[in-house]
């Protein structure tokens, strides 16, 4: 049975709709997060009596590394991080994740079977994920400190990754920016561990009570799923994983933006607020994305055409611009040349309308935002 998850964090149900100050910070929720570490503490110790069982157990396995080597283990103890350590204290420290038999896998979560094993850093697809995975973490606890805020689901990107939160009618703006960012940079000087634990399905439901979000996410899925919880310092997460070992490998952090967003990406449920982010295991990395994006900045498409008189904006047509002489002279280029390419490609043209009922709009779900107010 695959492991099911989703990234997310955990805040107050019942209090939804109040917008009160102590609802506006970690503090009007304390004694939720209090109460979720008790059980993320209870089900831990759980584990680790399993793992003390298995090393008394002894039950031998073998792992297989990529070179053909194969390295002695013990069944549910022995873990790919150890696996590193034994192999090399340099190795051991640059790896941010597993892959067993295939299957990512936490560098401190105990091997269960005969496996082949390969460790991963930041410079492989797999490691940045994991990376940036565990980074949204990062991002969910500060947002639960700074703001109690209701998390939903935080994922890797491409690059980076993000973080959807519930904040009733509050939203956030660039100040806020430097606040999260703030507290994400704490967090990573205390250095935080990750740690997993397999929960039933009430126990699930009991320990993310107060965050209907994850109930519902919980309540989704199948009867056969394998649920998993995970913590780093005050942040417990209902999530898949895999994850860092801890936070110290993060070293560089930045906050790129708030946008707003919506549950399940459906205009008719809640309101959220998204919030990207990008972290990197050295400054150096994070400066050369920054000065990429600002050079991207310099060369949009939307700046370009303006500077050069091909079109302009305006509010009275916000989605379409207006092509100024030389950008009607391109702009009819290009139509003349996609043209002549109908025949090569077997396509036909027709034309649409430029007038419609407004009974589209209620159809593809956009008409509340054109509604008269």
């Amino acid at each position: 049975m695959a492991a099911v998850g989703l990234s997310g964090g955990i805040p107050g149900q019942d209090r939804h709709d109040e917008n009160t100050a102590a609802a506006a910070s970690g503090e009007g929720k304390k004694h939720y997060y209090e109460q979720r570490i008790k059980n993320f503490e209870k089900y831990h110790e759980r584990e680790l009596k399993k793992r003390e069982a298995a090393k008394a157990a002894a039950d031998p396995v073998k792992i297989t590394l990529p070179d053909g080597t194969i390295m002695p283990g013990i069944r549910n103890f022995t873990t790919p991080l150890e696996v590193a350590s034994a192999i090399s204290e340099s190795l051991a420290k640059k790896c941010v994740v597993a892959k067993v038999d295939g299957v990512p896998w936490d560098l401190f979560r105990p091997l269960e079977a005969d496996c082949a094993l390969s460790l991963h850093n930041f410079g492989d697809e797999e490691g940045r994920e994991t990376f940036w995975h565990s980074s949204a973490h990062l991002l969910g606890q500060a947002l639960e400190l700074e703001y109690g805020v209701d998390l939903t689901i935080g994922p890797a990107l491409d690059e980076g990754y993000y973080y959807d939160c519930f904040m009733g009618e509050r939203t956030l703006n660039t100040d806020d920016q430097m606040v999260i960012e703030t507290r994400m940079r704490t967090s990573i000087k205390e250095a935080h561990e990750f740690q997993r634990v397999v929960v039933t399905r009430a126990e699930a439901l009991e320990m993310f009570q107060e965050n209907k979000f994850k109930i519902e996410i919980i309540s989704g899925l199948p009867s056969s799923a394998v649920i998993t919880v995970y913590r780093v310092g005050p942040m417990v997460d209902l999530c898949s994983g895999p994850h860092l070992p801890n936070l110290s490998h993060i070293k560089a952090v930045a906050v790129m933006a708030c946008n707003r967003s919506f549950w399940r990406g459906d205009v008719k449920r809640e309101g959220l607020q998204r919030v990207y982010a990008i972290s990197f295991p050295d400054n150096k990395q994070l400066r050369e994305y920054q000065h990429r994006i600002e050079e991207a900045k310099k060369r949009d498409h939307r700046l370009l055409g303006a500077n050069q008189s091909l079109f302009f904006f305006h509010h009275l047509s916000p989605g379409s611009c207006f092509f100024l002489p030389r950008g009607a002279r391109i702009h009819n280029a290009l139509v003349q040349y996609i043209r002549e390419k109908y025949w090569e490609y077997e396509y036909e043209e027709v034309i649409s309308p430029n007038i419609y009922n407004f009974d589209l709009w209620h159809t593809s779900g956009h008409a509340e935002h054109y509604k008269v107010r």
